[in-house]
């Protein structure tokens, strides 16, 4: 239920801002709006509002709205009432109408990321863990418990900046600068190798393609927490208790414990352990469950961080309100120039299409996002809004970059496109879009049948 209604939202808020951004512009340019959709199809609710009877309807499809302008070319237009139609408006004018619905979208994340910056975002600090062998990590010379603080020359304060950065970087460069500070706050400079990435890398993990993993503290067995109800409450098994071994297999740290359980999914095993003390003997047996298409075992108990310990490798990022909004500002023409480079390297084969989404996913990730929190959530909506305002601007019939187009030309030649060249147009922009849909309607059911 929160994943749909989050979805819902989403479509909700996108859609009355995108088309919002249109009723305003035309309202302002002196354009009459009959119409004011959100959806398409069968009208649910309807209502007719302000001095031009504007009608405002909610309707049946939710995957996008319109706004229905006066417009000669649609229907005859009273004598009176055409200095107030949409075609009769100067070339600029059209050209503003058409465009803010992209721009309300992009100012729309703008807000968004200004208020996240304001409250806080809190991420893990990019301190570097075991770079495995014969990785670019690896080739790079970066070391365990090394802090990353820089990449080509851009601060980053969580790994989430450092992906963002490198995703960049690989879209226009083989390889990056990343500097570093060690525990003895020695600062390296380390040359990064990007060219083992490929354009599915990017659906995926490009840190751990990359060899650059996240630094874990050393977590002995101890126990921090067990779920109600689950195999180990039910064994007797307590929060404090620490695992000295399984089944007589000497246990370390808690990362050996999961491991051992894991491997024993339906099978009874003999944890020993340590209770205020005193070593005793526990019996279990770990119910089977599926993970990454096997099967592993899991008991209910799961190892709890001191805050200490989590405050040195979480950071929380915040700047001021006009510094907040400079970083707005930035991060939503950084995400723009970045989806119109994603779509590029697309086209040329550079990037998979495996990375263009539909609704299912989008879904999916709203639900995903509310759940972990509200600043997720607007995280996520920032993005989408960023894609669909991006999208919009595609100079591709039937959207408003298509439309923008048209006007363009229009200012060069002198007249208008011809209606011919706008119907041939109209087909070759619904072509596109049919296969855009058909392709991210694909990855959704692979991405549902493959996990």
């Amino acid at each position: 239920m929160l994943t749909l209604a989050a979805f819902l939202f989403t479509l909700a808020l996108l859609i009355i801002v995108h088309e919002y951004g249109h009723y305003l512009a035309a309202r302002w340019c002196g354009v009459k709006v009959l119409c004011f959709s959100i959806g398409f199809g069968k009208p649910l609710w309807t209502r007719r509002i302000g001095r031009d009877q504007t009608e405002f309807v909610l309707a049946a499809f939710p995957l996008g709205g319109f706004v229905r302008m006066l417009d000669e070319r649609e229907a005859p237009v009273a004598q009176h009432e055409l200095s107030r139609a949409f075609n009769c408006q100067p070339v600029a004018k059209r050209m503003a109408i058409v465009v803010a619905g992209p721009l309300f979208n992009l100012l729309l994340a703008v807000l968004l990321y200004w208020i996240l910056f304001m409250s806080g975002m809190s991420g893990m600090k990019p301190m570097l863990g075991d770079t495995p062998a014969g990785t670019a990590a690896e080739r790079a010379s970066l070391k365990s418990g090394e802090l990353i603080r820089r990449v080509d020359g851009v601060a980053v304060a969580t790994w989430q900046d450092v992906r963002w950065a490198l995703l960049k970087e690989m879209l226009r460069a083989n390889s990056a600068e990343v500097e570093t500070i060690s525990g003895s706050n020695e600062i390296h400079l380390h040359r990064l190798d990007l060219t083992g990435l490929v354009g599915d890398d990017i659906e995926g993990d490009i840190l751990d393609k990359l060899g650059l993993t996240v630094f874990r503290p050393p977590m002995p067995a101890r126990v921090g927490e067990v779920v109600a109800g689950s195999v180990a409450e039910k064994a007797g098994l307590q929060a404090g208790d620490e695992i000295v071994a399984v089944d007589g297999v000497t246990v370390a740290q808690w990362e050996d414990f999961v491991g051992m359980v894991q491997q024993h999914p339906g099978k009874r095993i003999t944890l020993q352990l340590r209770r205020g003390g005193v070593q005793q003997e526990l019996a279990l047996t770990p119910e089977a469950a599926s993970e990454g298409g096997r099967k592993i075992g899991r008991i209910g108990a799961a190892y709890r961080l001191e805050q200490a310990e989590i405050d040195k490798l979480v950071v929380d990022v915040r700047y001021p309100p006009m510094q907040a909004l400079l970083h707005a500002t930035g991060k939503t023409w950084e995400s723009s120039i970045f989806s119109l480079r994603m779509l590029g390297s697309m086209i040329t084969g550079a990037v998979s299409w495996k990375g263009v989404s539909g609704p299912v996913t989008i879904a999916s990730y709203a639900g995903q996002s509310a759940h972990v929190g509200w600043k997720a959530f607007v995280a996520f909506l920032a993005v989408v809004s960023i894609s669909l305002g991006v999208l919009n601007l595609l100079p591709v019939p039937v959207l408003d970059g298509g439309h923008l187009m048209y006007y363009v030309v229009e200012v060069l030649k002198g007249s208008p496109v011809s209606d011919r060249a706008m119907e041939i147009g109209q087909k070759i922009g619904f072509m596109l879009l049919g296969l855009l849909m058909a392709c991210a309607l694909y990855n959704d059911l692979n991405r549902i049948i493959t996990g």
